[in-house]
Parts: structure tokens; sequence; C-alpha cells
């Protein structure tokens, strides 16, 4: 009896996409869950008249399977990874694969990865960007881990995987945890990509552009070289929809709360650990954070007063002001994802290849957009590029548009409207750019009640002064 090629555990939205992409592009597949009855209802309905196998244990989806034997885990990422792995180990030979699809914490893929090379097996964490839509037409994915799993998995993942100009959207990340550690940084990137968009949305719309004026707007900067993007298109999408109880656009009677599934604040966390400043993307947790206290708003809101100034000049100079500023942003947070993910190639051996890793997000995930071309190309043309910032295109690009994009937090600050997003990549360029910060006198208070030592400008060493027997600086 013949046997399936590829394995899938956890029939949830994703993993029954993923299932049907793997089967759609001739590869047999099995599968199991751990509820029989939602495995009857994929193969009476989804799977119906397809090449995949119902399996109702794990040692029934093992044998149906040839070797060596692909899995691919799509559960709840944490324990469950764990207690499914456990169940698969005593039943797997040397050589078969486990794939965890879920977005699992890098560290827990380094461990798993290091646990079941030793009994033989081989593991690939493989980030998987693009939503339902995505795992079933086409996704990004990220693979990482044992390399000579990655080489066996390879003619399936290169069908399945989105396809873009110059390939398609999957490549060796590199090993250990290295492709969920990219798959959780792309998280974040994207964090701060939505919190940018929302801020421009936000600043339009308290100058009094309505949500067919927004959605006007939206629709010519998605038809441009430096903001067309999946994001900025299902945006433009959004202000279009009426609801149909209320007759009002959607967008404007959904509750202002949002949550977080954890990969922007892991990212958030590897930053401070690995000392690299992203304060964009730091900003995007913050403000779901923020958003999540509706009630404490609500209150605050009749307690609290801001400034009574109205936005009073020209309303079509502003939304293209706010254009500028949005580029301008979204370039600081990618420049912060990439110099992040560069860091941690260093400390964890990764050796990414962050021009590839951008060539793989162009097409399949959330964060696909026109301009991935241009940090492909910035990172071909120096594959030593310490930050993005500083890329011909980029740099140029930045030093045109700054004017606009102060203006606008100017106005922002005026009229009242946050933009902790736009404020947060505009400081990451200031700081960046100068020679001269203010941590000259951090240094100087260190030292001063803690002993810490300092360094000096004119000689080299570490030192440290009794600061309270030091006459006073001299005044006029």
């Amino acid at each position: 009896m013949s046997q399936q090629q590829f394995g899938l555990i956890g029939l949830a939205v994703m993993g029954e996409n993923l299932a049907l992409n793997v089967e759609r592009n001739g590869f047999p597949v099995a599968v199991y869950n751990r509820t029989a009855s939602r495995t009857d209802e994929f193969m009476k309905e989804r799977a119906a008249g397809r090449n995949i196998k119902p399996t109702y244990s794990p040692e029934e989806l093992v044998e149906s399977l040839a070797q060596p034997r692909r899995i691919v885990i799509m559960v709840k990422a944490g324990g469950p990874v764990d207690a499914v792995i456990q169940q698969l180990k005593p039943l797997l030979s040397p050589g078969d694969a486990l794939i965890d699809g879920g977005n699992s914490l890098y560290e827990d893929t380094v461990r798993r990865t290091k646990e079941l090379e030793a009994d033989g097996l081989r593991f690939i964490g493989m980030g998987v960007s693009g939503g339902e839509e995505g795992a079933l037409n086409g996704p990004s994915l990220m693979p990482g881990g044992t390399q000579e799993a990655y080489t066996d998995l390879e003619p399936i993942l290169t069908k399945i995987a989105a396809q873009v100009d110059d390939g398609p959207c999957v490549t060796y990340i590199g090993p250990g945890g290295a492709g969920h550690y990219v798959k959780m940084v792309h998280n974040g990137i994207e964090y701060g990509d939505m919190q940018l968009i929302a801020e421009a949305y936000d600043l339009l719309r308290s100058v009094g552009l309505t949500a067919a004026q927004l959605h006007d707007v939206f629709a010519d900067w998605n038809k441009t070289d430096e903001l067309n993007s999946f994001l900025i298109e299902i945006t433009t999408e959004i202000f279009t929809y009426i609801d149909p109880d209320t007759k009002k656009p959607l967008v404007d009677v959904i509750m202002d709360k949002a949550g977080q599934k954890g990969t922007g604040r892991w990212t958030v966390m590897s930053a401070l650990e690995l000392g690299v400043p992203i304060p964009t993307i730091t900003a995007a947790v913050n403000a779901r954070i923020a958003s999540s206290y509706k009630d404490e708003r609500i209150a605050a809101s009749k307690i609290l007063s801001g400034p009574t100034a109205k936005y009073d000049g020209d309303q079509q100079t502003f939304v293209n002001q706010v254009r500028d500023a949005l580029y301008c942003s979204k370039i600081c947070s990618y420049a912060q994802g990439m110099a992040l993910m560069g860091a941690a190639s260093k400390e964890f051996g990764f050796n990414l290849d962050l021009g590839e890793i951008s060539r793989i997000w162009k097409g399949g995930c959330i964060i696909r957009a026109g301009f991935l071309d241009k940090i492909k190309k910035a990172f071909s043309d120096d594959p030593n590029l310490s930050n993005l910032l500083l890329a011909p295109e980029f740099k140029q690009t930045i030093l045109d548009r700054q004017e606009a994009w102060r203006e606008v937090m100017a106005t922002a600050a005026k009229i009242g409207v946050p933009v902790p997003a736009f404020s947060a990549s505009l400081d990451y360029f200031d700081s960046y750019r100068r020679e001269h910060l203010p941590q000259n006198l951090t240094q100087a208070q260190r030292d001063f009640f803690g002993a810490h030592t300092y360094e000096r400008v004119d000689k080299d060493g570490s030192f440290h002064t009794e600061w309270t027997t030091i006459t006073e600086a001299p005044r006029g």
C-alpha cells in the first residue's frame, strides 16, 4: 500500500490550509487532530476528494508515512508542542523530521533541536507568515534548525511557498532557533508597520478626512513604490466596508482595543537583552497595551483636557506630509528589525543573510511590500551594512523628506494626537545621526552615585572621580 509523503498534526484553520496547500502541490498528506470529530469534519468538507489520509492516533499517523517521515506540528506554542513531540519520539526512526510551524519562542526551538538531534532525529522550527490565506495559497516560510532536514524538505517547501519574481519565498534561515527568531522579528516589524499606519489614519481623521476620503488617500499611496504593501492594500479596503447594522463605516464602530499574542513583546525583550534599540517596535507594543485600558481612558478623557487648537493648514499638503512621514518612519522600523537580526546572528551563530530574508518577505507574508526590493539591494550591495539608514537609497529618501516628517510631528503635538511610533522613529533617526548624545551626563551621574566609572574623549581607559571634592564649574 502506498504511503503518504507528508504528515500534519493540528487541524485548526492554519493547519487545514497548509495541508490543502501541500496536497494541491502534489504531495499526499496524512493528518491527525487530537479531537477526532475535527478530522472527520475536515475530511467530509474541505479535504473531500483529495489525496489526504485521516488518522486517529499518533501511531496511525506515523505508520501511514513513507520514510524518512516528515511531520509538521501546527498546535499552540509552548507546552502543547512539547507534548506532541514526546508522543511522537518513541514512534520515529533516525532521520525522521519534525517541523514546528507555530509561533514558538526561538529559545524553545534551540532546546528542541538539540534534544531531537541527540536522538538521531531532525527538527525544523519554521516561521509561517501570511495568515490563513497565505497558508492555503503560498506563505512566506522561514525554516531553521537541522540543515539536513531542510534539504530533504526543500522540494516540498519551495512548491508550497509564495512565488515572486526572483523565486519561492523560502530559504534555509540558519541553525537552531534561527527560523523562529526571524519570524519573531518579522512580527515585531509587523507591529511597527501596523501602528504607523494607524497613526497616519488617526492624524488624517483628526484633520477632517472621511472614511471615503481615507480610502482614496490610501489607494493612491498603495500605487507608489514607497508605500505599496499588503497592509496598505487591506487598509484601503477596510475604509469601504459599511456596517449593515449602523450604516456607518465599520471601522468607526470597532472598539479601539488591540490584543497581542506575544511575538512583539518577545522581540522587544530580545532587543533589550542584546542591547539593540528598536524604539518604533517598542512603541507599537506599548500602544497596543495602552489601548487595552479602555475604561480608564474613557474616565480620563472626562478629566484631562488637551490642546484646543485645530489644524488650519491645507488638507492636501498635510496628506502629503503624512505620506512622507509614514515612509520615513517605516524605513526606521525596518532598519531596527534588520539591526536586531544582525546582532542576533552574531550572538547566536545564526549566520543570517539579511538580503535573502528581505527577498522571502516579498510575497506571502503580512509585511510584504514593494520597497523590500530596495532593502534586498542594500544588503546585496553591502553585506556588512551596519544600518539600513546608511544605504544610499534610504539615506537620501530621509534627507529629502525629513522636513515634512518634522512638520507632522509638530502638528500632532499642537492638535493633541498621540503618534508614539512616528515619534520613536524620528527619535531613532535623530539619535543615530548625532555625533554627540547627552549620555556623557548620564555617565557622570552614574559615577557620582555609584562609582561606575566613565571613559573620556581625550584619553584611553576608565576613570572615576570623587565628585564632592571638585570645585564647581566656572560661571559666565
